[in-house]
């Protein structure tokens, strides 16, 4: 009888000890690279790329099954799927938004459902319904984590959305690559034992998580070349992902200067005169502000040096993108796919975003 892997969903095998699955003795329950990641936090095979996510839809749409789609709010551009209901036609699709806890208090659920329908509306993505969930464990330690009340009033907000939407289906829950499907379905269900970690690509096949009369399934991350979580390693990735909540960076500017979000992306703001900068980046991430007269002359200075981390070496291997028309009585959110963002307000004449090439970056009406 064939037998996958508690962790990951992978198929086990005791072949190939450099090959996905293998396990010493066909009888364990989480693959050697699982059980690695599950005890010592060592990844040994490196699957932020490479994972079909075209055979991930194929194999969602062969089941009869209501879509929980997950997104990171605070990374939620780079985790929206674009044309999603072409790709996974006739399913009904519940937004399910993680890292709620992350933004400030200030920001009410109302303004974030405004927010979020208004960017669906223009992604042309239909919905039936939006789940916000706040934080899903307090992490008292490694081995024992427990749930606030938020992120219990989280789980029961979702467990209400399944009996509502699953009209006698099953259910999926999927999304893009390290928005915490795993971590949300280790909550959910008492005795799910699923395998998470920092790194995208933890989950490597449909996993079925059987219950009394339907399966929940737990899916791989699609994979987002345009996010900057994509090509970081693991020490790096923990410090771009936030866990504790954001403290924007506010800087008033009166002349033309440059913001750097560690080494992974410049802003390059001209004026005419007063504006406001805002960064929300994990606390991690150190904002060095300079004039930008000089700021060539920094960067390339001090990248990997005081501007970390980074996945470049000089400006040369960078990609620029430049703010389309810019409304000084509103306020624009500068996205960087996978990092975070800053939020423009002011009399600003031009705004330039440097990043790795691929890293998406999105212009928008601001959330905050």
């Amino acid at each position: 009888m064939t037998k996958f892997c508690t962790g990951c969903g992978i198929q086990l095998q005791n072949e190939d000890k450099n090959a996905l699955g293998y396990v010493p003795s066909l009888d364990a329950m989480y693959c050697e690279r699982c059980f690695k990641i599950r005890n010592y936090g060592q990844l040994t095979v490196n699957m932020q790329q490479g994972i079909d996510s075209m055979e991930t839809y194929r194999k969602i749409n062969e089941l009869d099954a209501v879509i929980f789609w997950v997104v990171d709010l605070f990374c939620f551009e780079s985790g929206l799927i674009s044309r999603i209901n072409q790709k996974l036609p006739d399913k009904d699709i519940i937004l399910v938004l993680t890292k709620r806890d992350v933004l400030p208090k200030t920001l009410t659920d109302q303004k974030i459902l405004n927010f979020v329908n208004e960017r669906l509306a223009k992604e042309q993505i239909i919905v039936k319904d939006i789940v916000i969930c706040s934080s899903l464990y307090i992490p008292t330690s490694a081995k024992n984590a427990q749930l606030s009340s938020e992120g219990t009033n989280s789980i029961q907000q979702i467990q209400k959305a399944i009996g509502k939407y699953r009209n006698q289906k099953d259910i999926v829950f999927m999304g893009m690559a390290n928005v915490g499907k795993s971590t949300l379905l280790n909550q959910l269900l008492p005795d799910c034992k699923l395998t998470i970690s920092r790194n995208p690509g933890t989950t490597l096949d449909l996993i079925p998580l059987k219950q009394q009369t339907y399966t929940i399934y737990d899916t791989p991350g699609i994979e987002n070349t345009h996010s900057v979580l994509t090509y970081l390693n693991g020490k790096d990735l923990k410090a771009v992902i936030p866990v504790k909540p954001i403290r924007p960076f506010v800087s008033q500017i009166y002349e033309d200067q440059s913001f750097a979000a560690g080494g992974l992306a410049r802003l390059d703001v001209v004026v005419d005169s007063k504006a406001t900068v805002v960064g929300y980046f994990s606390r991690q991430i150190s904002i060095h502000r300079g004039k930008l007269n000089d700021a060539d002359r920094l960067w390339n200075a001090h990248l990997n040096e005081m501007l970390v981390p980074c996945l470049d070496t000089s400006l040369l291997t960078m990609h620029t993108y430049h703010a389309p028309m810019y409304n000084k009585n509103k306020k624009m959110d500068v996205v960087i796919h996978g990092l975070g963002w800053f939020c423009i307000s002011g009399h600003v004449k031009e705004l330039r975003v440097r990043v790795h090439k691929g890293i998406h970056v999105t212009f928008r009406k601001a959330m905050i």
